[in-house]
């Protein structure tokens, strides 16, 4: 079967964030310079809380905002951390390191 070469959020998207949103969330950040390619990947429907679940590999119940900005050519959502930022066990301080996951996603 022949892969299709289709563009990914990388390849459209000028930032691709995640970052604390308090203690206990981590919030993310897709924006679009070009209103086209926010348009193209809003449009295309490649993502949504259901599909940011499976991306990030948590239960659908920890997403517990997502928005379509259209101000802001952005999409952004919020998840609940699994542990409070700085607890023992807990990963990632800062939420800075979770956005990785987002990058390949292809988008028709």
């Amino acid at each position: 079967m022949e892969r299709r070469n289709m563009p990914t959020l990388r390849d459209l998207a000028s930032t691709i964030r995640s970052k604390n949103a308090g203690v206990d969330h981590i919030t993310f950040d897709i924006i679009f310079k070009e209103r086209a390619n926010f348009e193209k990947v809003r449009d295309a429907k490649v993502l949504s809380p259901s599909i940011v679940a499976v991306l990030l590999r948590i239960p659908p119940e920890r997403v517990t905002d997502f928005v379509v900005f259209e101000p802001a050519n952005a999409i952004k959502f919020t998840i609940r951390r699994e542990r409070p930022s700085g607890s023992p066990g807990e990963r990632d301080v800062f939420g800075s390191q979770q956005y990785a996951p987002l990058f390949d996603v292809e988008v028709p």
